[in-house]
């Protein structure tokens, strides 16, 4: 089963404080998108110089920073953190996508229980949609993004360089050890290259290890992951998992976090 879906995946075609004397004010990060920036203008990935040591995708927002707020009709509101300290160039064409407006009224278009949905298209087929700069784009990877439950990640064609607009957001299966180290073992990777803290979150809340280091992971649902899942395994699909009735993105926000 995970083979099939993998195959069936791959072919269809993310504060600071002012204190002035006994008050405080908190001030909004800066965007991560900048329309007078030009692609190049943006690194791929800062693993490096993040800090992180270890699996970054339960990381909570900070006062002020920019989260996504993306209205599902009929469902409700769904929050994201981005990773921008990770893969900037991943995060800047999702915020500057959604801050055009790119985004609403699109539907997700695909749909597989147990598995992910998946939107972004404007032609609603998994064949359209591109970058804010206008062609397919590489957001890159990082070693501290995982597919567990909740992963917010671009959809591609084979390779992370045909990254565009079309995303999915990760719900996948519970695992025990046994059966990841086989899961990852039938996909060609290695369990031994996880770290303690990613095979528990893979163990205890699931997702999908076999494509982790295949695909750009850029964000992580923090609240309304009981709205994916009811989406993932709720909806009735016909032909290329398509939902039967749509399943419309009302709008995707970009908001400043208040914790």
């Amino acid at each position: 089963m995970i083979k099939k879906l993998l195959v069936c995946f791959l072919c269809a075609a993310m504060s600071v404080t002012a204190i002035t004397g006994c008050s405080s004010k908190k001030t909004a990060s800066p965007s991560m998108y900048d329309a007078s920036k030009s692609e190049a203008d943006y690194k791929q990935c800062l693993d490096d110089e993040s800090g992180y040591k270890d699996m970054a995708n339960y990381t909570k927002p900070k006062d002020g920073e920019e989260i996504i707020v993306m209205k599902i009709a009929n469902y409700g509101d769904v929050k994201i953190k981005l990773f921008p300290e990770l893969l900037p160039k991943a995060c800047a064409n999702f915020v500057g996508l959604a801050k055009k407006g790119y985004y609403d009224g699109l539907t997700f278009h695909r749909v597989i229980a147990d598995f992910m949905i998946q939107g972004g298209d404007p032609m609603g087929t998994g064949m359209g949609g591109q970058s804010i700069w206008g062609a397919q784009f590489d957001g890159g990877h990082s070693k501290y993004l995982n597919h567990v439950k909740g992963a917010l990640a671009y959809a591609n064609s084979g390779s992370t360089s045909t990254d565009g607009s079309q995303f999915y957001i990760v719900v996948g299966d519970t695992y025990t050890e046994e059966l990841l180290t086989d899961t990852l073992k039938s996909a060609l990777k290695s369990a031994e290259n996880l770290s303690d803290t990613v095979k528990k979150a893979y163990i205890d809340d699931g997702g999908t290890p076999f494509l982790d280091g295949d695909y750009t992971v850029f964000g992580q649902v923090f609240e309304g992951l009981d709205i994916v899942e009811n989406i993932c395994n709720n909806t009735e699909t016909g032909a290329k998992d398509k939902p039967v009735k749509d399943v419309i993105i009302e709008k995707v926000q970009v908001e400043n976090y208040k914790g």
